[in-house]
């Protein structure tokens, strides 16, 4: 009967059925594509708009880094023989500002490459030929892995920031930055009351266990630091504000 033709139709599919159990879904993922064999990227990116996903290619490695800072991708698959940067050196650059999950997909298959791409922060390695349909559950996977730490509950947005105390983690426009311990703690201590201006003692007091280990050109190194990984995540112009002869202060 035809009215049976079209609820069958409207029964959700093994596929839409894994979607909305995973916060990953297609439609809100997007993935960057870095591969210079044309042919080999072809194939990438049909197997995965065929699923659904927003991709985007490009063959160089500098040109990778620059659109990742610009729109950040939900997960980048990256060629380890590129053109102008190896893949090794682009993984290292991403690290230094962002969290995103990264798939090395590379015709090396040797062991120490693959322990030099994971020591460097890769999630996972596939080895070229690969098949398409692995490629994809890969995929699939490392954003059903990466997703919930993102909407994690502890997290507390404020304004561009968004801070979660408990696991010491602070994120500049959904961008997780790459904190040491006193980096975030000097950021944590600015968060606390955004506006307000803190000496450079009482930042101390917030973020170091004892005098012993900090000076006021100490605390003034590791704002520079600050600084610049905030800048690195986009942050212009410089929310933090420096109030000569008072200390400094968060305009978020």
């Amino acid at each position: 009967m035809p009215v049976g033709l079209v609820v069958v139709r409207c029964l959700p599919t093994p596929a839409m059925l894994r979607a909305m159990s995973t916060p990953a879904t297609p439609a809100s993922a997007r993935i960057l594509v870095v591969e210079d064999e044309s042919a080999i990227a072809d194939t990438v990116l049909y197997a995965l708009r065929s699923e659904g996903y927003a991709v985007e290619h490009c063959a160089l490695g500098r040109e990778a880094l620059t659109r990742h800072r610009q729109a950040p991708a939900d997960l980048v698959l990256l060629d380890i023989g590129l053109p102008d940067l190896d893949g090794f050196e682009v993984c290292r650059s991403l690290r230094s500002f962002s969290a995103v999950p990264v798939v090395f997909l590379t015709a090396r298959n040797d062991e120490i490459d693959r322990v030099l791409g994971l020591e460097l922060g890769a999630d996972d390695y596939v080895a070229k030929p690969f098949s398409p349909r692995e490629l994809v559950a890969r995929v699939r996977a490392r954003l059903r892995r990466h997703r919930p730490a993102e909407v994690d509950t502890g997290w507390r947005e404020q304004g561009e920031f968004a801070i979660d105390r408990e696991g010491c983690r602070i994120r500049y426009r959904d961008r997780l930055l790459p904190l040491t311990r006193y980096e975030y703690s000097l950021l944590a201590a600015l968060l606390q009351r955004p506006g307000a201006i803190f000496s450079r003692a009482q930042l101390m007091d917030r973020a170091w266990d004892s005098d012993a280990d900090s000076a006021d050109r100490t605390v003034d190194t590791h704002i520079k630091t600050l600084r610049s990984k905030l800048r690195a995540a986009g942050a212009e112009p410089d929310p933090i504000r420096t109030h000569r002869g008072l200390g400094y202060a968060l305009e978020p």
